[in-house]
């Protein structure tokens, strides 16, 4: 990010951008963006990567250029995608574990929220989403920076900003409600770009989980050890715990 730094990392500055170089870019490159363009449907846009193609194809046929949609652009953003996509996702897991285990009532809504009403084990499907909405609960020429933290416990907008507290998200119908001063992907212009991806993401990998086991703090310990003080980071990560998944 900021390479008149790298001095102060030495050879393990070097050993990382090479690792990045050589292996993650390069297998990105070889996996999605190089194949991409020989199975182009313009008329069944499968991903990014398409959108992307398509809108590069167009500026080529009408001799224009934004400067935007080229190559090289294309793997820095899927490499954005997945880079700042992958510690973020499976924080926000390790949070939603965690708060499993410290607030048990919550995986009661077992049935109705992960099986169904037949009781069975359907596949997770975004679809979903309305009838399991528990895992769904973030001026032109202007620079500015908002301070998404002071929204966020905003005491004027959420009844018990500084609880873990799912009714925030809920109507008196228990079905999901999307508050707008929830901001957790930022909001305008620099809104962030995955935040379509890492809700998929999430909706889909904790439903699963909550799916198939009931999560436990490990023997020896009970709910009211387990610490919710955010580690430090780049993110702000849950410390470090144990836990147990029990199947259902």
């Amino acid at each position: 990010m900021f390479p008149a730094l790298g001095f102060l990392f030495g050879a393990f500055a070097k050993t990382i951008i090479a690792h990045l170089e050589g292996k993650v870019r390069s297998t990105m490159q070889a996996a999605f963006i190089q194949n991409a363009p020989k199975v182009l449907d313009e008329n069944d846009q499968r991903s990014f990567i398409d959108a992307f193609l398509i809108q590069q194809k167009e500026e080529k046929t009408k001799n224009q250029s934004s400067g935007f949609f080229h190559n090289e652009n294309l793997k820095a953003v899927v490499n954005d995608l997945f880079g700042a996509g992958t510690e973020t996702t499976s924080t926000t897991l390790r949070w939603g574990l965690l708060l499993m285990m410290k607030y048990p009532e919550i995986q009661s809504y077992g049935p109705e929220v992960c099986h169904g009403a037949t009781g069975s084990l359907p596949s997770v499907v975004m679809s979903h989403t309305s009838s399991r909405p528990h895992p769904e609960f973030g001026v032109r020429g202007t620079h500015i920076v908002p301070l998404l933290y002071s929204v966020l416990y905003d005491e004027s907008q959420w009844e018990n900003p500084f609880q873990f507290y799912p009714e925030h998200f809920l109507d008196s119908e228990g079905k999901f409600v999307k508050r707008d001063a929830f901001l957790p992907f930022s909001a305008g212009r620099r809104v962030c770009a995955g935040e379509t991806l890492a809700k998929m993401e999430l909706f889909l990998f904790f439903v699963s989980l909550l799916q198939r086991f009931t999560f436990q703090p490990a023997p020896g310990t009970s709910k009211e050890d387990l610490d919710l003080t955010p580690d430090v980071g780049s993110t702000w990560p849950p410390m470090p715990y144990h836990t147990c998944a029990l199947p259902r």
